[in-house]
């Protein structure tokens, strides 16, 4: 599998930049709810109530907008079937497939320093 590199601009890559393209990407995928659908998502396609009863405490709204900002930039692919009424499913696309690969380095990660946290924040807010 080849990977395509970015062949803009390196300000547009550039997330310490306010106006680059880059951190506007990172801001919108960088939130617990888009991490949350990328993680359930990678486990295989799933219909929107499929969705919203695996991921707890996430609202209809937030998911119906996490959903579309995730189509947008090219990580979740909505697919409609012409069925009465209609059913719609999502999945990852590459892009949003190679991106579980670090949301599951994230999840890793909180899992081996969760006890160091936790002890950090009871000393600290001590």
């Amino acid at each position: 599998m080849v990977t395509k590199q970015f062949r803009g601009s390196p300000d547009e890559a550039d997330l310490r930049r306010a106006d680059s393209l880059a951190r506007e990407i990172f801001s919108d995928v960088a939130n617990k709810w888009a991490f949350l659908i990328i993680e359930t998502l990678g486990e295989g396609t799933l219909r929107f109530s499929e969705l919203r009863n695996e991921i707890e405490g996430i609202s209809h709204k937030m998911l119906t907008q996490n959903l579309r900002m995730l189509e947008r930039n090219g990580l979740v692919e909505r697919t409609v079937h012409p069925t009465v009424p209609p059913r719609v499913e999502y999945t990852l696309t590459e892009p949003g497939q190679g991106l579980r690969a670090t949301v599951d380095g994230m999840c890793d990660w909180t899992h081996t320093y969760l006890g160091h946290i936790e002890t950090a924040r009871r000393r600290f807010d001590a």
